[in-house]
């Protein structure tokens, strides 16, 4: 394995540590990651994650599978993306063991071989726009969506007062206009996933009663919230718990998009507010949402990219 830089956000100058991930040391200087294999390559072995996290199980899976020699990967995430990546990669000639568990026993392998491979649909992505449809009280089909993937965000639609519908094409969501407060957790799969919290905060904006969700994966996870409010939202945040009081409706308002999530719970909750909503920072969207003003033009949205921002 060559050496490579990549740059990490927030990273402080002149940070020096070593990480005995598989035999590798990693470097941090000046906002920079540099990682070094010992010479002959990376032997392999045991690690067990701290914390369960879907971006290092990937990253880790991927450098295990050209190890020199087996590896076990511990408390590893068990998201179905990560069961997708295992599949894609057995395809390409890795050997791994215990799929879908929080135990990787991973083989390595001198190389791998192309393969064609069908990726799996965007449930974080699907489970955005059946939001969408949900806050006016729309019907929409999601073409293509697995249930099966997305059970933890169906049941909570459901619980909110949306109707929902699945066969093995796709997903029916419809809504009367009439949702419920609930509560909500996010969680480690199968749990809620913390990339929903924002699409599902926005949604029981204007919900009936009082709605309570809990953040347990990421810290700092609520700043849509106050651009939520700039839009008539009643919101409070204590730490990791919002209290969400649900309101008759939303007005338009000129918001900023801060993160990937938050900015597609703005866009939901302007499909619902009264009167014209101006979203900033808008690359934000582009980095998870294709082509996202078309799809919701296609169901009847109001909807224009009128810049860059």
């Amino acid at each position: 394995m060559e050496n490579f830089n990549a740059f990490v956000d927030g990273l402080s100058d002149a940070v020096f540590f070593k990480v005995p991930l598989f035999g590798a040391q990693i470097e941090l200087a000046q906002g920079y990651v540099k990682a070094i294999a010992p010479d002959g390559g990376l032997p392999g072995g045991d690690f067990d994650f701290p914390v369960v996290s879907v971006g290092a199980t990937e990253n880790a899976l991927m450098a295990a599978v050209l190890c020199n020699g087996t590896s076990r990967l511990i408390n590893a995430a068990r998201e179905p993306e990560i069961v997708d990546l295992c599949r894609l990669l057995t395809a390409m000639g890795a050997e791994i063991e215990g799929i879908g568990t929080s135990e990787l026993t991973i083989h390595g392998a001198k190389r791998l071989h192309g393969a064609t491979y069908r990726v799996m649909p965007d449930r974080i992505e699907a489970g955005s726009y059946a939001c969408a449809a949900a806050i006016p009280g729309g019907d929409v089909r999601l073409e293509g969506a697995e249930a099966e993937d997305m059970g933890s965000t169906l049941h909570a639609l459901r619980n909110i007062g949306v109707h929902v519908e699945s066969d093995a094409k796709g997903v029916n969501i419809a809504a009367d206009g009439k949702l419920k407060a609930v509560n909500l957790s996010t969680a480690p799969y199968p749990g809620l996933a913390t990339d929903m919290q924002a699409q599902l905060m926005a949604l029981l904006t204007v919900a009936e009663g009082t709605s309570v969700l809990t953040e347990t994966i990421f810290e700092n996870r609520y700043m849509h919230v106050p651009e939520l409010s700039r839009m008539g939202a009643n919101i409070e945040v204590s730490g990791r718990t919002a209290i969400v009081q649900g309101q008759p409706g939303l007005t338009g308002a000129e918001v900023m998009a801060t993160d990937l999530r938050a900015s597609m719970s703005l866009v939901i909750a302007a499909l619902a507010a009264e009167g014209e909503t101006q979203i900033r920072r808008i690359y934000h969207l582009d980095r998870g949402y294709e082509r996202l003003e078309e799809k919701l033009q296609a169901i009847g949205a109001q909807i224009e990219r009128v810049g860059d921002d």
